[in-house]
C-alpha cells in the first residue's frame, strides 16, 4: 500500500497544534462532503481521505505512532517487541532508531520481517512475521428514511467497489465493521477491516429515540372538549385516532408497534408516541363569544 501523507491531505505542515488539525478538517468535511459534491467519485475519495487523516493525527498516541513509521504506523508495537528481540539476539541492529516520513521504515520492515508471505526468513528470525493490514474508515450519510427497510448499496472504498446490505434500523453514529475489506496484510497476514459510520439526516417530522418515534399533533378546541376522530401521519402511512372528550393539552397517546425497526430485525417495531397540542381559537364571532359566556356561567 502506497505511503499516504496525512499531513498533506489535511495541507498543514507536521508542527501543527491539535486546534490546527481541527480547524483544517472541519474546512475541508466541508468542502468535499457529499452533499455539496453529489455524484462525483473524486470528491468522495478526498473526504474518506481527509476523515481517514483526521482520526489518525487528532489523536496522540495515533499521531505519535504515525510520524514515526509512517504508513505502517498500525504495526509499531509489533515491530518495537521484534526491535527488542532482535537486540538480544543481534548487536548489528542495536542501535537502530526508527525512521521517520514512511518509505524508508517500510523498506527496512519489509527486509526484517519478509514481505511476501513465505519467502526466506529474513533478521535472524527463523520465520516471516505476518502483520494484519490497516484498518480503514468511512462514513456514510442516508435520509433516515432510507433505513426504514433494509436495502443494497454500493460503495466506493479505496478505489474499489463495495456492495453491502444495510440493515433496517440502523442508527445515526453507528459504526459496523466489514471483516476484510481494509487494507492489504503483510507477510501472507490477514487483511484490515472496514469500519463504516453512519451519518443520518433526519427528514422527517418524527423525532427517533432508539426504535421508538414521537411526533406533536394539533388539535382543536372542541374536538379536545367534546372527543372525535382525528386520521395522524406514522412513518409509513396513515391511521385513525379516537380522541376522548376532555383531552388536556400535552396528553399523550401510544400507537404500539408504529415506530422505527429495531436494528437487523424489521418485524418486530417500536412505538409512536404522539402528543397532543390543543389550539385555542385566537378570534370568535360574536354568538361564539356568547355562548362562551353562557358556558362560564353554567361552569361556576
Amino acid at each position: 500500500m502506497a505511503f499516504i501523507d496525512y499531513y498533506k491531505i489535511l495541507e498543514i505542515d507536521k508542527k501543527a497544534t491539535d486546534k490546527d488539525i481541527k480547524k483544517a478538517y472541519r474546512k475541508l468535511a466541508r468542502k468535499y462532503h457529499p452533499d455539496v459534491n453529489p455524484n462525483e467519485p473524486e470528491a468522495q475519495k478526498k473526504f474518506q481521505q481527509v476523515n481517514e487523516a483526521n482520526e489518525v493525527l487528532s489523536d496522540p498516541e495515533k499521531r505519535k505512532k504515525y510520524d514515526k513509521y509512517g504508513k505502517d504506523w498500525q504495526h509499531a508495537d509489533a515491530y518495537e517487541q521484534a526491535r527488542q528481540q532482535q537486540q538480544s539476539s543481534q548487536s548489528q541492529y542495536s542501535n537502530f532508531e526508527g525512521f521517520e516520513g514512511g518509505a524508508e521504515f517500510s523498506d527496512f520492515f519489509e527486509s526484517m520481517f519478509g514481505g511476501g508471505g513465505g519467502g526466506k526468513p529474513h533478521g535472524g528470525f527463523g520465520r516471516t512475521v505476518q502483520f494484519k493490514g490497516q484498518d480503514l474508515n468511512a462514513s456514510l450519510q442516508m435520509n433516515l428514511t432510507d433505513v426504514y427497510e433494509a436495502q443494497k448499496k454500493t460503495l466506493t472504498v479505496n478505489g474499489k467497489n463495495l456492495r453491502l446490505t444495510i440493515p433496517a434500523g440502523v442508527e445515526n453514529g453507528q459504526t459496523i465493521k466489514i471483516k476484510g475489506r481494509g487494507g492489504k496484510g503483510k507477510g501472507g497476514g490477514p487483511n484490515g477491516d472496514l469500519y463504516i459510520t453512519f451519518e443520518l439526516r433526519n427528514n422527517t417530522q418524527f423525532k427517533r429515540e432508539g426504535s421508538d418515534l414521537y411526533s406533536t399533533v394539533t388539535i382543536d378546541l372542541y374536538k379536545a372538549v367534546l372527543g372525535g376522530e382525528i386520521t395522524v401521519d406514522t412513518f409509513n402511512g396513515k391511521a385513525k385516532l379516537k380522541i376522548k372528550p376532555g383531552t388536556q393539552n400535552n396528553n399523550k397517546v401510544k400507537l404500539k408497534g408504529k415506530g422505527f425497526p429495531v436494528y437487523k430485525t424489521e418485524s418486530n417495531y417500536g412505538d409512536l408516541y404522539i402528543t397532543y397540542t390543543v389550539q385555542i381559537p385566537e378570534t370568535l364571532t360574536t354568538e361564539e363569544t356568547k355562548l362562551f359566556k353562557e358556558l362560564a356561567k353554567l361552569q361556576s
